[in-house]
């Protein structure tokens, strides 16, 4: 391992912008209840995503995928290296921030591609449904693709971290006369 490598990769992401990437309000979950109440709500209340080549169905499904990766495996990590480095000082900063910027239209690595056709009310329940079976699973969790191992309670953290930054790009649908 390079440490000095390490040390300035480390020392670049503590001075990165906060939110850099976000556009919107910002919109933090405190809880996980919280969380899905959120997601619900979509249901009630039309939204646009801005900033974004993807539609609402699509966030929600790509959403879903990263929590049921969390517990199932996700189909391609990076390597050990960027992971026991990179991306655990990414995770460390998001964490310390409460907050996580990442490029909101990139799709995890090696996942299957997102349906823009599918309805909302389909992406809103697979949605609640993996964020329910991560609430219930007593598994062993898999490693994050970037940011590597991470504990039951730094995996709900960086979900709703997740969930988060993709609200930042919803907007209420307003009336066109």
């Amino acid at each position: 391992m390079d440490r000095r490598r390490a040390l300035k990769t480390t020392s670049a992401l503590l001075t990165v912008t906060p939110l850099a990437a976000c556009t919107g309000r910002l919109q933090t979950f405190a809880t996980w209840q919280q969380a899905q109440q959120a997601v619900l709500d979509l249901l009630f209340g039309e939204k646009l995503v801005q900033g974004n080549p993807w539609n609402l169905s699509q966030v929600l499904q790509h959403l879903a995928q990263s929590i049921e990766f969390s517990m199932q495996g996700f189909p391609a990590l990076k390597g050990a290296w960027f992971r026991s480095t990179v991306g655990s000082a990414a995770f460390a900063v998001f964490n310390a921030r409460g907050a996580m910027n990442h490029d909101l239209s990139e799709p995890i690595p090696g996942a299957p591609a997102l349906d823009a056709a599918q309805a909302l009310k389909l992406s809103v329940n697979r949605l609640l449904a993996a964020m329910e079976a991560f609430a219930q699973f007593s598994g062993t969790l898999r490693p994050h693709f970037a940011y590597g191992e991470l504990t039951k309670p730094q995996y709900e953290r960086a979900h709703l971290m997740h969930l988060a930054n993709h609200w930042t790009q919803f907007h209420a649908k307003t009336a066109t006369a």
